[in-house]
């Protein structure tokens, strides 16, 4: 398994390797935690397919896998992100694919509207520390609160795939009535990961 910033490193390993490579993250993409968020929405609501899932905030790995994991398994997907914070070119023409099932929007409330789950990520990520005042005044508005999750469907649930800062991507009152949700999604790191691991190792 690999942690790194560069995708172009993971993908030279896997070439040039002689045993599978496992992602564990990139600047680029997150699949192994977006596999633990998928493992947790189904856990937690029965199924995948058919269900809308949004995302608020930075264009980041997050996003890009949670738009490629979401519409492969049939949800559609809705995301939200301050102008210059878009997600990587390819994953919108990935996207693009899959017709009215994704869209994009600058508009948190309009991106969560019925939405069945809502996800953030924090708004500076790893390597972004000399960032966080510019992003702080860009996504000051991009936050899980009472009134975006007011939208959503009756029954939506929040993931965070964690550390999160409360009162900056969520509220602490939010965190709190969906911390269920969200210490599920940490604890399901480990059944996704050993997956992978299995199913590599055979």
């Amino acid at each position: 398994m690999i942690r790194t910033f560069e995708q172009q490193e993971v993908e030279s390993l896997a070439l040039h390797g002689s045993i599978p490579i496992i992602n564990g993250l990139t600047d680029f993409c997150h699949p192994c935690q977006i596999m633990a968020d998928l493992m947790t929405i189904r856990e937690f609501k029965g199924r995948l397919e058919g269900l809308k899932m949004c995302f608020i905030g930075d264009g980041n790995n997050m996003m890009n896998s949670l738009i490629v994991g979401g519409l492969k398994t049939g949800m559609s997907v809705c995301v939200a992100y301050p102008v210059g914070y878009e997600p990587a070119a390819e994953i919108i023409e990935f996207a693009a694919q899959y017709g009215d099932k994704f869209s994009a929007c600058h508009v948190p409330m309009d991106a969560a509207k019925n939405a069945d789950v809502v996800i953030t990520d924090v708004w500076a990520s790893m390597g972004q520390e000399s960032e966080k005042a510019i992003r702080e005044k860009a996504f000051k508005e991009y936050q899980i609160n009472f009134e975006l999750m007011n939208v959503a469907a009756p029954d939506a649930m929040v993931l965070h795939c964690l550390p999160a800062h409360r009162e900056e991507e969520i509220t602490a009152e939010e965190f709190e009535k969906h911390s269920a949700e969200i210490f599920e999604e940490a604890e399901n790191r480990l059944h996704a990961q050993k997956a992978v691991m299995v199913k590599l190792m055979k």
